[in-house]
C-alpha cells in the first residue's frame, strides 16, 4: 500500500514540475524574444555606435568625431534625423530608426572594412544614374533611386544586370538626355553602396517619376508606395 501511494506521489510531482516549467518558458519567451530587438541610447558604446555615427555624419545631421560613443551630439543629432524622416522623436536609435539608417545590427562586423556588395564598376554606374536622376533630392530618395534598379534586377520582368537596367532602352530620362554624365556629386557615390549594402527607402519600388515632368499617362497608373522629395516610387 505505502509503496503505490509513493508512486503516485512521484507522478504527480512529476507532472507538477513539468507544467510549471512550461508555464514559465511561455511567460518569459516574449521577454527574450523582446530584447533580440536592439536599442543604442546615450551611454551606448560600440560598432553599432560608430555606424549610426558615420551615417549621421555623412548625411549632414552629425559633425563631431566617430567615436563609437552615444554622448549628447549624437543622442542630438539622432533626434534630428528622426524628425527629419518623419519617425518618433525620442533620440533613441531603435528598430525603426536603424532601419531608417539603413542599419542591420547582425550584418556589422567589426573587423570588415567598409566596402559595398559589389565591384567598383557597379557603384560608380549606380551612381551615375543616381546623379543624373536625382541629384538635388533627399539623400534618402537618391538611395531609393538606387534601390529600384536594384529590386529590377532581381525582378524577372527587367534585366539581371545593373548595367542591363540601366541602358534597357527608354528607362531612365538620365541616359535619354545626357544627364547620366553630369558632374558627379559625393551624395550619389554614397547613395550607391548604401542601396548595395541593402538599404532600400522605396519599399520594394521597381518605378518612380517626378509627376511634375512625367508625360507617360501609364505610369500614374502603378500602385504608389511612397513619395520621397519630388519622386513618387511605386510597384
Amino acid at each position: 500500500m505505502k509503496k503505490k501511494f509513493d508512486f503516485k506521489r512521484i507522478f504527480v510531482l512529476l507532472t507538477a514540475i513539468f507544467f510549471t516549467y512550461a508555464s514559465v518558458s511561455i511567460c518569459i519567451e516574449p521577454y527574450f524574444n523582446a530584447v533580440k530587438v536592439a536599442t543604442y541610447k546615450y551611454g551606448s558604446r560600440g560598432d553599432i555606435v560608430k555606424e549610426i555615427q558615420t551615417r549621421l555624419k555623412r548625411w549632414g545631421y552629425y559633425t563631431k568625431s566617430v567615436d563609437g560613443i552615444y554622448g549628447y551630439q549624437t543622442y542630438t543629432s539622432v533626434k534630428y534625423f528622426q524628425r527629419k524622416n518623419g519617425l518618433t522623436v525620442d533620440g533613441i536609435a531603435g528598430n525603426q530608426t536603424l532601419t531608417t539608417l539603413g542599419i542591420n545590427p547582425k550584418t556589422i562586423d567589426k573587423n570588415a572594412m567598409p566596402s559595398n556588395s559589389s565591384n567598383n564598376n557597379d557603384v560608380m554606374l549606380l551612381a551615375k544614374i543616381i546623379n543624373g536622376e536625382a541629384r538635388g533630392e533627399p539623400y534618402a530618395g537618391q538611395v531609393a533611386v538606387g534601390a529600384v534598379v536594384l529590386n529590377r534586377v532581381s525582378n524577372s520582368k527587367f534585366p539581371s544586370t545593373i548595367a542591363g537596367v540601366i541602358y534597357q532602352t527608354g528607362a531612365f530620362t538620365a541616359i535619354v538626355d545626357g544627364q547620366i554624365n553630369a558632374q558627379m556629386k559625393q551624395s550619389s557615390i554614397n547613395a550607391a553602396r548604401d542601396a548595395l549594402n541593402g538599404w532600400d527607402p522605396s519599399g520594394g519600388a521597381i518605378y518612380y517619376f517626378n509627376p511634375v515632368t512625367a508625360t507617360s499617362s501609364w505610369i500614374w497608373s502603378r500602385p504608389l508606395i511612397k513619395v520621397i522629395g519630388k519622386h513618387r516610387f511605386c510597384r
